[in-house]
């Protein structure tokens, strides 16, 4: 870059355009001033790939949920069966609902932002480690608590039943989302 107006200790780069060197009438020259006219909200549709995995992931968990251990099903399982250990049960099951809490909490915060940039200046920057150890406590509890029934399938039951939880969540937003303007702008 080659000079500028000298400013303190450095340069500070100016703009030489026809509205800045007239007489004061085009000031307004800049692109985030200018009005566009608003593009129709255009939802990307989905694959059928997209499609068929979300089907998967809820009817496995719906499979686990309805045939249980072959001679119950998943709820009765969890309200009857003496094999579960139940004190990291109802630990795991607090860590869930401590993390919903934190998920309800920031999630206004972010939803009612205008610009992407201010989704993450937004929200508190200590929610997401805080959701992520809570997780990682509640998987293991959960873990500890069903291991008796399913030794080692315990692992991919949990984990399927997070899948469906995760790709059923996006339904459950309280309202439409709304979509971000396609409009770039520079300040």
């Amino acid at each position: 870059m080659s000079g500028g107006t000298p400013v303190g200790s450095g340069f500070m780069r100016q703009r030489h355009s026809q509205g800045y060197a007239s007489s004061g009438d085009d000031l307004e020259d800049d692109a985030c001033s200018r009005t566009t006219p608003s593009a129709p909200s255009i939802q990307r549709a989905r694959t059928w790939v997209e499609v068929a995995e979300n089907v998967l992931w809820i009817a496995s968990a719906l499979f686990i949920v309805y045939f249980g251990d072959r001679h119950s099903n998943f709820i009765c399982l969890l309200w009857h069966d003496h094999r579960i250990k139940r004190m990291p049960l109802y630990l795991g099951m607090l860590c869930v609902g401590l993390n919903v809490v934190v998920m309800l909490y920031t999630s206004p915060l972010v939803w009612n932002s205008r610009k992407s940039s201010e989704k993450w200046e937004l929200s508190s920057p200590s929610s997401l480690p805080i959701v992520t150890v809570l997780g990682i406590i509640s998987f293991s509890l959960f873990c500890f608590a069903l291991w008796p029934i399913w030794s080692i399938l315990t692992l991919p039951l949990l984990f399927t039943l997070f899948m469906a939880c995760m790709v059923i969540s996006p339904y459950l937003v309280n309202g439409p989302l709304k979509p971000q303007s396609s409009v770039l702008r520079t300040d």
